[in-house]
């Protein structure tokens, strides 16, 4: 989501010389394994979120200004099918406000893979409560399809936040969002099986510091692979790598010292996530023809 008019103003100039320096002298010394691919669909110059199923097809949306609708594409980048869903109807004409982020896991329905969408931008801090839609995961996809929907309205126990972070948590069976643009970000939780229309007050496990200053250092997607024993955050600048010990929650699991992981550096790079297997992670930035990146997970000693 982009910041307000006046703040983008004055973010601009600095923001575009701050991006140039690093694409040209930094640059993570990282290339994809894979070649990257053109992103096909115009649909999506907006993407800010995705979630890898099975045979690598891509759920994915855009951010603030799209409707209540989300994207499936393969990996070379051909859009597959647009999947419309009915949002909010107190949000005239678009249906969501800002939707940021986008993951997969378990739901009511035992041994059934869900996808779960976050309607939880916000940039001013007001929303009186953020949404996560949620969708069982289609067996047939067509070019233009109807899907059926569950909701939860979630407020924060701390006031209103700005997030672009989802996650699904498969062990504890809770909704993860962490928070934005703070210093130190905020992580909180949700009981994963809601009932449709609940409201629910979260629960704020702890915080997060990154280095970094500034917008390079915002927390702007996230992914907890299938099997709940990997982490991945991602800031503008870079991927943090979290393993998993047993049982213990996310918001333990981050108070670890994270790895950095493989990543060439995007214009406007928003969306992460692990492939099903959890060998692998995609990113894809924003931006008309944006690329598809695939990275191996490097072995760890």
């Amino acid at each position: 989501m982009r910041p307000n008019t006046d703040r983008l103003m004055a973010f601009i100039p600095s923001r575009i010389a701050i991006f140039t320096f690093l694409l040209v002298f930094l640059g993570h010394g990282a290339s994809a394994q894979n070649a990257p691919v053109k992103v096909v669909p115009p649909e999506l110059s907006e993407l800010s979120g995705l979630f890898i199923s099975k045979g690598n097809l891509i759920f994915a949306h855009n951010d603030s200004g799209d409707t209540s609708r989300f994207f499936a594409i393969d990996a070379k980048g051909k859009l597959i099918s647009t999947l419309y869903f009915k949002g909010d109807p107190s949000i005239k004409r678009l249906g969501v406000t800002d939707c940021e982020d986008i993951a997969g896991g378990p739901g009511p329905v035992k041994d059934k893979s869900y996808i779960y969408l976050g309607d939880i931008g916000d940039n001013g801090g007001k929303r009186p409560y953020v949404t996560v839609y949620r969708f069982a995961e289609p067996s047939k996809l067509s070019g233009n399809m109807q899907i059926q929907n569950d909701a939860v309205h979630l407020k924060y126990p701390n006031g209103p936040q700005d997030a672009e972070t989802l996650m699904i948590d498969p062990i504890s069976k809770e909704l993860i969002i962490v928070s934005k643009r703070q210093d130190t970000v905020g992580i909180y939780s949700a009981p994963l099986f809601f009932k449709n229309k609940d409201t629910i007050t979260m629960k704020k496990q702890g915080s997060l510091y990154l280095p970094g200053r500034g917008l390079l250092k915002y927390v702007v997607s996230g992914d907890i692979s299938r099997d709940g024993r990997q982490i991945l955050l991602k800031t503008y600048t870079g991927v943090y790598y979290w393993q998993r010990n047993g049982k213990e929650s996310i918001s333990e699991a981050l108070r670890r010292k994270p790895t950095n992981l493989p990543y060439t550096l995007e214009s406007q790079g928003e969306a992460i996530g692990f492939t099903p297997d959890g060998k692998a992670y995609y990113c894809i930035s924003e931006g008309k023809n944006a690329v598809i990146y695939r990275y191996n997970i490097p072995k760890l000693p």
